[in-house]
C-alpha cells in the first residue's frame, strides 16, 4: 500500500520518518534509498528513481538542503528552494518519502534508516557510495544505477546559458 497522498505532499522530519518506515517493514517491505540535489528535475532522474524503486517497496530520497546544495555545487545553486525540490519530488509516484538533510553527506540518514537497498548514479563507483560498508555490514545491498545518456542538470543549464539572450556570466537573470 503506498503512503496516501497527504503523506507525500510534505517532506518528513527524520522521526516521522522512522516510524513511518518501521510501519512499512512490519508490512514486509523492502526500503530503498537513494540521495541528492534533484535541482532541476528531468528525465534521468525520473528513470533513475523508477529504477531505484522498483528494487524494493518503499523508495525513501533524502534531499540535500538548500545550504548543503550551495556547498556543493557553488554560490549560485540551488535554483529551486528545498520545499519546491522536495514537493516536486513527492508528486513523482516512484518516491514514497522525500527528507531533507543539511549534512555533508547523508550518513546520518543511513545509520537511522537502515536501507535494505542503497542506491546512486552511474557516476558513482560502489565502494565509494557513502553508506556502502555500513549497508553491506547488515545485509543490505548498493547499487550503482546507470545514467540516462544526455541528461543532467549542469548540461541543462550550460545548454539554457548558452541559448539565453539574457545572461550574467553562467547565472540565468530572471526580471
Amino acid at each position: 500500500m503506498k503512503p496516501s497522498p497527504a503523506n507525500k505532499t510534505k517532506p518528513k522530519t527524520l522521526t516521522a520518518l522512522r516510524h513511518a518506515l518501521d510501519r512499512e517493514r512490519k508490512a514486509g517491505k523492502k526500503i530503498v534509498f537513494t540521495n541528492g540535489c534533484f535541482d532541476i528535475l528531468h528525465l534521468g532522474h525520473v528513470r533513475y528513481l523508477k529504477e531505484a524503486r522498483q528494487l524494493g517497496q518503499v523508495l525513501v530520497v533524502g534531499l540535500n538542503s538548500d545550504r548543503s546544495v550551495r556547498k556543493l555545487k557553488g554560490p549560485d545553486r540551488p535554483l529551486n528552494r528545498q520545499d519546491h525540490r522536495a514537493e516536486v519530488l513527492s508528486a513523482l509516484k516512484s518516491v514514497d518519502y522525500v527528507v531533507i538533510f543539511s549534512e555533508p553527506t547523508p550518513m546520518t540518514l543511513i545509520r537511522a534508516i537502515r536501507p535494505d537497498f542503497l542506491v546512486k548514479g552511474g557516476d558513482w563507483k560502489k565502494h565509494a557510495i557513502v553508506g556502502s560498508e555500513l549497508v553491506e555490514s547488515y545485509g543490505g545491498m548498493v547499487h550503482s544505477l546507470p545514467f540516462t545518456k544526455g541528461f543532467s542538470t549542469t548540461g541543462l543549464l550550460d545548454k539554457m546559458t548558452k541559448s539565453s539572450p539574457r545572461r550574467r556570466g553562467s547565472n540565468l537573470i530572471p526580471d
